[in-house]
């Protein structure tokens, strides 16, 4: 059995460098070379390969190199999704919403047909199906015991966007563990928006940036 990954406490990061092969003994580029292989083997295959050509060359394209040197950030992620979907050729692509960022799918609703694409747009509660339906208890209602809550169904979304035949999906806010039954309900290839944090305005890298201050107690062990 190989050293588990810790790449997250790596402080050197030579997988970015030309000494790829010179990390140390946790080091996945050294200890797992059977899986990367075969992960690189997956590349071979002529749509796989495209997409992860496209996605590289969104990835590069996504900084304005400087005459005097250096690169700056190019375009938003939004702009980024759209011209993604470009070089995939798509032309019909599924926005799966959550109810409290419905103007934001709105405005993303306008971009993207402003760009010339064909829209879908599911709402997380279309269907009106109740919280019961997966369990939820009276007294675990946000409003309180005997009222009517409708439920998030990201399967729902999922199969209406299949149904419809969606090129892309793009997720605008769903819940955490909604947006994973998503994933595995969709048919077709999906990309992240906008996550869900009610915090910081759907900006949960906030969190982390202030985990060493004011939201210290994240670090907490239990």
């Amino acid at each position: 059995m190989s050293e588990k990954a810790v790449c997250a406490q790596c402080g050197k990061i030579v997988c970015t460098t030309r000494n790829y092969n010179q990390g140390d003994k946790s080091c996945p580029t050294i200890n797992q070379a059977g899986v990367i292989e075969a992960a690189r083997a997956e590349y071979d295959k002529p749509d796989i390969r495209n997409f992860a050509h496209q996605a590289m060359l969104q990835h590069n394209e996504a900084v304005l190199k400087l005459p005097e040197g250096g690169v700056v950030p190019r375009n938003p992620r939004v702009e980024e999704v759209a011209q993604f979907a470009k070089k995939l050729g798509y032309k019909k692509l599924g926005i799966a919403f959550c109810g409290a960022l419905r103007e934001a799918a709105q405005i993303l609703d306008k971009i993207l047909k402003n760009r010339g694409f064909d829209v879908v747009s599911v709402c997380c509660t279309a269907g009106g199906l109740p919280v019961e339906t997966v369990g939820l208890a009276e007294d675990e209602k946000i409003a309180g015991p005997g009222s009517w809550q409708s439920m998030c169904s990201p399967i729902t979304q999922a199969e209406i966007l299949n149904n419809e035949g969606v090129d892309f999906n793009i997720l605008v806010g769903l819940c955490v563990g909604h947006d994973s039954l998503f994933f595995r309900y969709a048919k077709a290839p999906t990309t992240v928006l906008i996550v869900k944090d009610r915090v910081f305005g759907h900006n949960p890298i906030a969190a982390l940036h202030e985990a060493n201050t004011f939201y210290r107690w994240l670090l907490r062990k239990e």
